[in-house]
């Protein structure tokens, strides 16, 4: 019979299998993408930038999870639990640096320039 211990450790490496996959299947899908857009005279390098790091960002969230299952679920160490914390604000800080660089602004100032930009004011007025 399986123990909890190996389900969760088969589990980490399931979401780190498909982390590893979205990373390299988004970078294949956006050469593909930037060799289309060259042909139409788009801006093919500022593309194949944000599908790249559009598919860093979402692999980056299947790393992680693997990382807080397999630390949580595994190896619930002091130890592990600080490398764990570690590597989640490393990872934090590249997706939100990634995010800024993809959208030219942080994250939590887009809802107020979604808001200004339907031309509406913040009391629903029209």
């Amino acid at each position: 019979m399986t123990s909890f211990s190996e389900i969760a450790e088969m589990i980490g490496v399931v979401l780190d299998a498909v982390g590893i996959l979205v990373m390299v299947g988004g970078m294949l899908a956006a050469v593909v993408r930037c060799l289309a857009f060259r042909r139409d005279g788009r801006d093919a390098y500022r593309q194949i930038r944000q599908d790249i790091g559009r598919a860093i960002l979402l692999a980056l969230e299947f790393l992680v999870a693997a990382d807080i299952i397999r630390t949580v679920a595994v190896t619930p160490t002091l130890e592990g639990v600080v490398v764990l914390g570690l590597i989640v604000v490393i990872r934090t800080f590249l997706s939100t640096a990634l995010q800024v660089e993809l959208e030219g602004q942080w994250p939590w100032s887009r809802s107020a320039t979604v808001g200004s930009s339907t031309g509406r004011s913040s009391r629903g007025e029209v």
